[in-house]
């Protein structure tokens, strides 16, 4: 995460940022037909622990990312984004961080994140402590950002370009199953492979990689563990459900690229990273 010395210029670099993403480009009138400048966006994409680079968001989506993960706390009202207590700013919200920016740029955008794409991208929001409490308050917060976002209403689900999905303490799925009208969705886990639970409500299953399998990227993928990897993926798929692992090796190297070639063969979804450098040239030397 950042250095809390850092947590007050985080909030401003931000907006700085948000003005930027609406302002138009020099020339823009007199190159109308023009491409977007920009990088073109990687589907497979998740920024970890987004919060600790050194411009939140807007680094990621530098990098061409698709997803991005913001760790929250209810304090007196506020949805703060830190990953520990002790890096809490009551200026960094997620409002001013996250919400905000992605809003100015979807209508610079024309109703996208990026230019000309048309699949929404994930904000993966992580409660880390008061799941219900913390998730009624984000739900109220959303709602004045509802027409960029992916919504669920009565059996029916609208994408936006934005999605919402609320990670983190395991408490915030009851209020949200109770929802006849909801703007996120959950994050389940390998156990809801299967179950009553629907993409509508579970579009995204998320696991600890060590949880599951022993293989870190050094020698050969066991046999055993690659079918395991390959059913969970196409049990998930046949739900139109999404998959994600973290604690996958993060450390550049010929271990953590063996890793990453065994997610793309496997389609996985999204891959898990802090090195948003890193994983934009694996992706893309992979013809992503």
């Amino acid at each position: 995460m950042a250095r809390p010395t850092r947590r007050s210029a985080v909030a401003a670099l931000a907006a700085a940022a948000a003005s930027a993403a609406i302002a138009p480009a020099a020339g823009a009138a007199e190159r109308p037909c023009a491409r977007p400048a920009g990088p073109r966006p990687l589907r497979r994409t998740h920024a970890h622990n987004d919060f600790a680079h050194p411009h939140p968001l807007f680094d990621a989506l530098g990098h061409g990312f698709t997803s991005v993960e913001a760790d929250i706390f209810l304090v007196d009202g506020q949805l703060l984004v830190a990953h520990d207590p002790s890096d809490l700013d009551p200026a960094c919200t997620l409002e001013k961080l996250y919400l905000d920016p992605l809003m100015a740029r979807v209508r610079a955008n024309h109703g996208s994140v990026y230019r000309g794409y048309h699949r929404p991208v994930q904000l993966l929001v992580d409660i880390k402590t008061d799941g219900a409490a913390a998730y009624l308050e984000l739900d109220r917060r959303l709602r004045p950002y509802r027409r960029m976002l992916s919504s669920y209403a009565h059996g029916r689900v609208t994408t936006g370009a934005v999605t919402p999905v609320i990670s983190g303490d395991r408490a915030a799925r009851v209020p949200m199953e109770a929802q006849k009208v909801r703007h996120a969705f959950y994050d389940g886990r390998l156990e809801d492979l299967g179950t009553a639970a629907t993409a509508a409500f579970i579009p995204l299953i998320s696991s600890n990689w060590t949880q599951s399998f022993s293989w870190l990227g050094a020698g050969p993928f066991p046999a055993a563990e690659r079918q395991k990897l390959r059913a969970i993926v196409a049990q998930a798929h046949a739900h139109r459900q999404r998959v994600r692992f973290w604690a996958t090796p993060d450390l550049a190297g010929p271990e953590r690229d063996a890793l990453w070639r065994e997610l793309l063969a496997a389609d996985v979804d999204h891959i898990n990273t802090d090195d948003l450098a890193g994983l934009e040239s694996f992706l893309r030397a992979h013809g992503e």
